[in-house]
């Protein structure tokens, strides 16, 4: 489903709306979380973002909460990560959405030149790359974006304050 609440085209990737008798009514003792889950004609809103293909078979792509806006798109973090991991010189990669005009140019620009090379203009990377020793998982393998994105509004607080 669009943004704007209309069904979107075969291949483009957008949320996942659900509907149907194998849907559930809500979370149990938890009325706010239903309410902001359900839609007003019993549509239920995963948080997923995915797309159908030409046969009607679903692809989950990401989730809406890690799904970074730029200049009115949303672009899906783990659509770049397969794509990075398919440099030579990344082990492993996670991206997130920070916006850091003065560091934007101090990237491994050779990094970014590949990567640009191969993904759409609203799907590079703007806010430049940060190298870490290791990207932080949950139990299950999950990238724990949070706490690179609290990393990285730190950065940007410590960089501030000396200035």
């Amino acid at each position: 489903m669009s943004s704007d609440e209309k069904a979107v085209p075969v291949g483009q990737t957008d949320e996942l709306w659900l509907k149907g008798p194998n849907v559930f009514l809500g979370y149990l003792n938890n009325p706010a979380g239903a309410k902001n889950a359900l839609t007003e004609d019993s549509y239920f809103r995963a948080g997923d973002v995915g797309h159908k293909d030409k046969n009607g078979d679903f692809y989950i792509t990401d989730r809406i909460k890690e799904l970074i806006k730029y200049k009115g798109f949303q672009v899906a973090p783990a659509e770049l990560e397969g794509l990075l991991h398919g440099h030579h010189g990344i082990d492993d990669v996670a991206v997130i959405g920070v916006y850091d005009k003065a560091r934007a140019r101090e990237t491994g620009t050779s990094i970014i030149q590949w990567f640009s090379a191969r993904v759409a203009a609203h799907k590079r990377l703007g806010g430049g790359v940060r190298f870490v020793d290791v990207v932080p998982k949950n139990a299950a393998g999950k990238i724990l974006r949070r706490t690179l994105v609290d990393k990285a509004k730190q950065e940007a607080e410590t960089i501030q304050s000396k200035l």
